[in-house]
């Protein structure tokens, strides 16, 4: 029978579920309880019952698992930053490996070794990026805080411990320097008030600082004189205003003005030299992230010649930090800030297109490109978002057939959907490591390692050049459903036998006597449009045919 509302039941937690909930079950019903560990017993009031499972929220602790500490931050469980502190580090990483072992064999139905997390050095202070909502508290006053779990109710926290003391001190000191000037707190119910978030990035190694004001409208009043206090007392190196005048929940507005300082700070990842203002990817944990992509380049194993393909590659930095190992690499970012930011470090680090070329196309776009272009790069690195690849960049991965895949993801189950497809298309999971970028929160990276594998004992793998080979008796070879399956796999293009038969004639391709002739003279037949013409050009080069 399902729970209902408000009923209080007694549970024992028997693990966290992936984001961070504990589960419990009774009478063949899953209860998930937030802010719980394995082991607690605790007295429980649902306060959300469904048909198969429900909610519900600790009334009473009975006893604690092994795993459970005092949290030591006040408004870790309401502020919906920190869902794990309630844990200590050594079983957040437990349960954290667990997430990525459940994601591939469930989800991913794939038997492949997952060892136990790559954990992080720091626990607290270790994020090198913070964007503060602003907001008005009961009493008026201008405050600073994270949005409360589903909501944008501002939860106010005047030291997050995730994040340096400089960065929590610089935001108090925001706040009274904007209530002393008369400016005023964005209110998103309204669309009123002026300043809708501090943005500060500061450089992990440089120790470079930047603050970004994110306005609704030009700017700020006495902007130049509330800039310098700030510059002064914390010693920022640059400071922007971002306008977003728009009704939405986006963070960044298109304009960015540079107030104070070269409008960028410099840092370095993975030896890679970077320049980076407010628009730019970057992993906000420097040193964990240094960990990730050691562990990328351990699986990508290049080897002196190969060319590296770098998809979703934000600023280029996992590409670039692999380029010691290969010949060439090719980098595909959405963003066209972070491209020219790939663009302006591979600039700096001597390398011309031929060694490090970085392009401005959508992944699956430019997969499906480059596939068609008849690239076959050696060792495919991906780093998607968070909803994974599209079906039109798996597709165009397997297409190219690369030897490797290293997939990195910041969602285990849409790593382990992508990894599932892969190996249905020719590839086999040999390893996925999890690493902890996000320690005290429910999130983990992954890193994927896919082959191609060994060729069995039923394949023989022959290589051969086409210029070696006489190709004459194979002109014509190619049928008219074999080049419209080509076109329409490569390009999407549907072409049509006339069409097929009119590029053969300009190819100086022979055309059998009944192919789509007219019937008299003065019939006048549609001509094959350029587009077209192309795809069915390439098509006569893949079968040999011109």
């Amino acid at each position: 029978m399902p729970f209902t509302k408000n009923q209080i039941i007694t549970l024992e937690i028997e693990a966290l579920s992936n984001d961070g909930n504990g589960v419990a079950h009774k009478d063949g019903q899953a209860v998930f309880v937030p802010l719980t560990a394995p082991g607690d017993v605790a007295e429980v009031r649902i306060v959300k019952p469904m048909k198969t499972y429900a909610f519900g929220r600790v009334e009473k602790l009975l006893a604690a698992g092994p795993g459970r500490v005092r949290q030591d931050c006040p408004v870790a469980g309401p502020c919906g930053g920190c869902g794990l502190r309630h844990i200590s580090y050594e079983a957040e990483c437990a349960a954290k490996t667990q997430f990525v072992r459940d994601a591939f064999a469930r989800l991913g139905r794939l038997d492949v070794p997952v060892p136990d997390v790559l954990g992080a050095l720091d626990t607290d202070r270790y994020r090198n990026k913070v964007q503060l909502p602003v907001g008005t508290d009961e009493n008026g006053h201008i405050v600073t805080g994270f949005f409360a779990g589903r909501s944008h109710r501002i939860v106010a926290c005047t030291d997050c411990k995730l994040q340096p003391a400089w960065m929590n001190e610089l935001a108090a000191r925001a706040c009274a320097l904007l209530e002393e000037n008369g400016i005023t707190a964005y209110n998103e119910e309204t669309h009123t008030g002026r300043v809708r978030h501090l943005y500060m990035r500061q450089g992990w190694h440089s120790g470079q600082r930047l603050l970004c004001f994110v306005v609704n409208g030009n700017g700020l009043p006495n902007e130049a004189e509330i800039c310098a206090t700030l510059q002064k007392e914390f010693a920022l190196a640059t400071i922007l205003v971002n306008r977003n005048s728009e009704r939405t929940n986006v963070i960044l507005g298109r304009r960015t003005r540079t107030v104070l300082g070269p409008g960028v700070i410099e840092d370095t990842l993975a030896g890679v030299p970077l320049r980076m203002g407010v628009h730019e990817f970057y992993q906000v944990n420097t040193p964990a992230a240094e960990v990730l992509y050691a562990k990328a380049r351990e699986y990508a194993g290049l080897k002196p010649d190969d060319f590296l393909l770098d998809l979703y590659c934000g600023m280029g930095t996992i590409g670039l930090s692999m380029l010691a190992d290969c010949k060439r690499l090719v980098g595909v970012e959405v963003v066209p800030q972070a491209v020219e930011g790939a663009k302006e470090t591979a600039a700096r680090l001597g390398l011309d297109a031929d060694r490090a070329d970085f392009r401005c196309q959508d992944a699956g776009a430019a997969a499906a490109q480059l596939a068609a272009e008849g690239a076959r790069p050696d060792v495919i690195v991906v780093d998607p978002p968070r909803k994974g690849c599209d079906e039109a960049t798996l597709t165009a991965i397997a297409e190219m057939a690369p030897r490797t895949v290293v997939m990195v993801s910041c969602n285990a189950a849409t790593a382990a959907r992508d990894a599932k497809w892969l190996t249905e298309h020719g590839y086999k999971a040999v390893e996925v490591q999890p690493v902890d970028l996000f320690p005290r929160t429910k999130h983990v990276e992954t890193v994927v390692l896919l082959s191609k594998g060994e060729v069995d004992s039923k394949k023989i793998r022959v290589e051969f050049s086409l210029e070696d080979m006489d190709m004459s008796e194979f002109q014509d070879g190619a049928t008219y459903p074999q080049i419209k399956e080509y076109v329409l796999e490569h390009t999407g293009l549907k072409v049509s036998n006339l069409y097929i038969s009119q590029i053969k004639r300009k190819c100086g391709i022979e055309v059998g006597k009944n192919y789509n002739l007219p019937k008299s003279e003065d019939s006048r037949q549609p001509q094959c449009p350029p587009e077209k013409e192309k795809a069915i050009r390439e098509a006569f080069k893949y079968f040999g045919m011109i």
